[in-house]
């Protein structure tokens, strides 16, 4: 049998993939991609690769995503010719704004009939911009990719596969082989600031300068010594306006006043990556770079200063949050245990959690991750199994809102045999977008639309949504989930929490009034 048959192809497809330590694939059905499906049923027959098995391609990227996102490792998704590729175009872009090495795998009709009539047959070849594009199995990287293999008939033969042989360990994220290294001195009044994924050299750089750690929800260095409520200082507190310098890792999106932050022309800021990383254009005052040192520890002064001022703050949203949406994000926080995994979605639930979340004890291994690439609100239930899949814990959780769980509901179809985890999907259930109503858009002046083109409600019966996929449902008040999130748990459910929406926008400018008035005394 010649190597370029599409049988051929779909071997050493399979023997680069156990090369580079692939663990995982996502395969989505289809007719041109044949030779890689029965390549892959191969390998996970022969206990080389675990395969997961998806009818939706957009589900299936998004469950790659996951997957590639916890586990570290490059994870392909394959997909057959046509529209099914566009379909991966979402987790592509996430894949791509957040680093995660998701290789998306399309097969293709062969190159004689592009641009002709021909079934299922369109321009196939770099149709994600800005991820690279191959052609060829031996090219595959560690990073985000797009392989695309022009596969011709006969697409399957009778053939016994024989898959074994090497296994590397992929390198997992390779990252800069000269690093460039910038020291700091000690002295000017710095804060570090840890965006998604920065992970814990912001949180040691933090502990031995003696600095305030502002660090996101996702960010991977909240815990030890991390402030609370660095938001609420930020914007409402004298030690904002005494900053000298920022140093940043990871990719800070979430809040505006860290956005404001590092938007400040007249301090220097550091940011350990690149343009591509930091949230707004760079100005002559930032510092690109790839480590950042330091001697010695600065005066504890400015340091306690923030750490007196964030237990005030917490001290004042603790008041408020019982029977709010808070309520919900706290004991999410809370429910995660060592060694656990929690996946939040965007919008509401990850900014509920950013205000309320407590630090972790150092060393107890939680992994709090997000999609915060793009920070849409697609795949977010698939992202959250595939995590749960590579991570495998019985407290793992994702937290998210009821139009992040209904834009991704089929990723919950899962077809029996199939892997699947043990996870409890929380829903904060409010009938819509609350966020906007915290944004300009929730303004009294637009109060006549603000409903149909911002809340957009649904009134979906969610109950019911799961029995279709045959999900246990469970409703429960707010005050119940914490007893809820501390059962065992096997197998894939959902605990829906209503919450209320009405009055979101004057909690808010209460929560900052209160705190204003108490940092400010």
């Amino acid at each position: 049998m010649s190597q370029q048959t599409s049988v051929g192809v779909a071997r050493r497809f399979v023997m680069e993939l156990r090369v580079r330590g692939v663990e995982d694939a996502v395969l989505a059905p289809g007719s041109r991609s044949g030779p890689l499906a029965l390549a892959l049923a191969a390998a996970d027959e022969q206990g080389l690769i675990r395969l997961h098995v998806r009818i939706d391609e957009r589900e299936a990227a998004f469950l790659a995503l996951g997957l590639a996102k916890a586990s570290r490792r490059l994870v392909p998704v394959v997909t057959t010719s046509g529209t099914a590729v566009a379909n991966l175009h979402p987790a592509m872009l996430e894949a791509l704004h957040s680093d995660v090495p998701v290789l998306a795998v399309t097969a293709d009709r062969p190159g004689r009939l592009r641009g002709t009539g021909a079934n299922q047959t369109t321009e196939q070849r770099e149709i994600f911009p800005g991820i690279p594009f191959i052609e060829r199995v031996k090219q595959i990287t560690v990073g985000p990719a797009h392989l695309n293999l022009e596969l011709d008939e006969p697409l399957i033969e009778p053939i016994k596969w024989e898959l074994g042989g090497a296994h590397g360990d992929g390198g997992g994220f390779l990252r800069f082989h000269n690093p460039r290294i910038k020291h700091l001195e000690t002295g000017p009044r710095t804060v570090v600031v840890a965006g998604d994924d920065a992970r814990q050299p912001a949180r040691i750089l933090a502990r031995d300068a003696g600095w305030p750690l502002l660090a996101e929800p996702s960010s991977g260095s909240r815990n030890g010594e991390a402030l609370v409520s660095y938001r609420l200082l930020l914007a409402h507190s004298p030690l904002a306006e005494r900053i000298e310098r920022v140093v940043s890792f990871g990719h800070a999106t979430l809040t505006r006043p860290v956005t404001r932050l590092l938007s400040r022309t007249d301090i220097p800021i550091v940011h350990v990556g690149t343009q591509a990383t930091f949230p707004v254009p760079a100005g002559p005052n930032v510092t690109f770079t790839d480590e950042v040192t330091t001697t010695g520890a600065d005066d504890p002064a400015w340091l306690d200063a923030w750490k007196q001022a964030d237990a005030t703050a917490t001290d004042t949203v603790d008041a408020l949050v019982p029977g709010t949406p808070y309520e919900v994000a706290l004991a999410v926080n809370r429910a995660v245990s060592p060694e656990g995994l929690l996946f939040v979605g965007s919008s509401s639930p990850i900014r509920d959690l950013d205000l309320v979340a407590r630090p972790y004890p150092v060393g107890e291994r939680r992994l709090i991750i997000a999609n915060r690439g793009l920070a849409g609100i697609d795949g977010v239930l698939s992202s959250a199994i595939g995590a749960a899949l590579a991570r495998p814990s019985s407290r793992a959780i994702a937290y998210v809102g009821d139009l992040t769980f209904l834009h991704g509901s089929n990723g919950l179809l899962i077809g029996p045999g199939e892997p699947r985890p043990d996870l409890t999907i929380v829903v904060a259930s409010d009938d819509g977008g609350s966020i906007f109503s915290t944004l300009e858009q929730g303004a009294p002046e637009y109060a006549v639309s603000f409903e149909r083109v911002f809340a957009t409600p649904t009134g979906a019966d969610l109950g019911a949504l799961c029995a279709g996929y045959g999900v246990p449902h469970r409703l429960v008040a707010a005050g119940e989930l914490a007893a809820v999130l501390a059962e065992d748990v096997t197998g894939i459910r959902v605990v829906e929490v209503p919450v209320d929406r009405t009055g979101r926008r004057e909690l808010d400018a209460r929560i900052a009034a209160d705190v204003r008035a108490e940092l400010r005394s």
